[in-house]
Formats: C-alpha cells, structure tokens, sequence
C-alpha cells in the first residue's frame, strides 16, 4: 500500500494551523483531505488558507472518504473524537495530551483495537534528529552509566481566557507540558519509572494546575527532575548526567523547522558544542504515522503501547499531588 495517506483535520487549533497542517501539505506520504471544524467560518478559513476543497463539521471528516484524522481539540474532549474517529474506522493521531486519565486512555485504545485502527500520541519533538544523537552518545557508552534526566519546560504569562486555562477542557502545565519531559526521560531511558512525586501550584480563581515539579524514579540508580509552568522565562531544555559525561540540549521540544539546536557534551575525554541541522519534527512524525499505517510494524516504538504507559505515569502524578506522597506506577490499576 503505497498510496498517500488522506488526513482529515478535526480541530482548528492553533498548532494545527501554525505546525501540523504545513507538514501534512510538505509531507510526500499524506495529502490533506478535509477540514472539520465546530465553526463553519474557521473551517472556511483555513480551507481556503490551506487550498482544500473539503471543508465543514467534524461529523463531515469521519463521514468523509480520509484514511486518518489528526486530533486537534482541547484535551477534555479527545476521548469523544478518538472514539467517533475509530468506529468510523479512521487511524488517528491525536494531540498530547491524549487525554486526562488512564481510564480514557484504556478506553480509547480498546475501542481502536476493536476496529482495527493505528492510535499515535502527537509527541512530535521525539522525531528530531537531536534526540537521536542525545540516544547515540547514550548507546555508546559515552555518557557512561546514566544517573539524572534533568528538564525545564516553561512559558510566559498566557491570557486566562485560553483553553489551558479551562478545567473542563484538560487544561493544565501537567497535560499542557509536563507530559513532554514525562515522555522524554521514558524515551532516553528507554525503560518506565518505578514511581513519581509530583507536585502542583495551582490558580485558586481557575483551580487549574499552573506550575509542576516531579520527580521519577527508573531503578538502578536513575531519576528524572521535570520543572514545567506557566508566568516563567521561556524554557524548553534537557540535560543527562552520567558517570563520564554530562549534556545539554539547549532546545528540546518546541523547535521551529528553520531552527538550529545546540547539543553541550563535556565527557572524560573531550568538549564539544554540537550543533544540529534544521528539521521539521512534526514532518517526520507524520511521514512516521503514514509509514506505519501503510507498512505496519515499521515504525521506531509502538504507538498504542507508549501511549498507554505514558497515560498510566500522568495518573500517577495526579495522584501523587492529591495524596501529597510518592506513587508507585504499579498502583494505578487499583485505583482504577
């Protein structure tokens, strides 16, 4: 199978109009084949930005003939549209967070698996080159035993008017940010914590977490610092700490296509300042879903299982704030 993917868009947000809709069009795997919005003007609108002819309801995309849809809309209510979308038989990619419990991340899963549909969570960063450089030095032993993840994520003050701001909607740092550096130290560890502290500061007025601190433990003397929150200094970083080596990534997450990313490594044996040649991760990770659905079991991680996982951590935090103590992952299921 090896025609292109046809994606349709539900949701007209911000991302998908300033990201994921210009990769969809420069990709060479996928064409874009509709564009769903709750408002027929904004459907409008950007069908005529983005030269398609198909525009109208979220009904119309699933009614439509696309293969996939990307999920663009507030957190709260990706459930509903994963559901909607994989009983009209759609693969989807969804954006992060996938959702606000591990309840609905079980449920969506089973409901894709049932109709035998691809389920990926948009975690775009992990498709730049830079990370795969960062898991070089790892595998080759550069860095020596590893001992700390270390990231900041964090953005200026945003108006309290916008979805994130929104409870009912999944609004939050923690599904807003926290989950990027949750998935990175996952990624670069390349196994699952053991447990998780976390802490939330909340907004009083909104009752909608605005800063995290967390802390995880992955066994075998490895632990992952995250710092994520709204009101700061724009941050977007990680740093590995290991036996013989210490990096930096000055630009971990959220990397424009035409931006160059510093990489700092200091080992037993050498300094360098590496940097990375421009790329659109959010291309690659749309060559990497249309890749997958057409030639299963090629992709670099299983989408469905990662997600799970990824979800069952994002309950832990949770948790771990309310209780005000260190949850063990194994917990969740009793919670459940």
């Amino acid at each position: 199978m090896n025609k292109k993917i046809k994606i349709g868009i539900i949701g007209c947000s911000t991302i998908a109009n300033n990201s994921t809709i210009p990769a969809i069009l420069k990709s060479d795997n996928c064409e874009l084949g509709f564009i769903g919005s709750r408002s027929g003007d904004k459907a409008k609108n950007y069908a005529h930005k983005f030269k398609s002819k198909k525009y109208g309801s979220y009904e119309d995309v699933l009614n439509s003939d696309v293969d996939a849809v990307y999920v663009s809309t507030p957190v709260g209510t990706h459930e509903e549209w994963v559901i909607k979308a994989a009983r009209a038989k759609k693969h989807i990619l969804c954006e992060k967070s996938s959702t606000s419990s591990f309840n609905s991340a079980k449920k969506m899963l089973q409901v894709c698996k049932d109709n035998d549909v691809r389920l990926m969570e948009g975690f775009m960063y992990r498709f730049h080159p830079s990370h795969q450089l960062v898991k070089k030095f790892i595998s080759d032993g550069i860095m020596g035993d590893l001992f700390a993840f270390t990231s900041r994520y964090g953005f200026p003050s945003i108006s309290k008017s916008n979805i994130r701001y929104d409870k009912s909607l999944g609004g939050g740092i923690l599904n807003d940010a926290g989950c990027y550096p949750i998935n990175a130290s996952r990624m670069l560890f390349e196994s699952e914590p053991n447990g998780i502290l976390c802490n939330l500061i909340m907004d009083e007025e909104k009752q909608i977490d605005t800063k995290a601190t967390m802390l995880m433990d992955f066994g075998r003397n490895r632990y992952s610092q995250c710092i994520v929150g709204y009101d700061l200094f724009y941050q977007s970083t990680y740093s590995i700490w290991g036996s013989k080596g210490f990096l930096n990534l000055t630009r971990a997450y959220n990397v424009q296509p035409d931006m160059h990313v510093t990489l700092d490594i200091s080992t037993d044996s050498f300094q360098d300042k590496i940097s990375i040649n421009a790329a659109d991760h959010f291309q690659l990770m749309i060559d990497t879903f249309c890749n997958e659905i057409r030639r299963p079991h090629e992709s670099l991680y299983n989408f469905e299982k990662d997600m799970l996982y990824q979800a069952r951590i994002m309950e832990s935090a949770r948790i771990s704030n309310t209780e005000k103590r260190y949850v063990k992952i194994d917990e969740i299921d009793s919670y459940q």
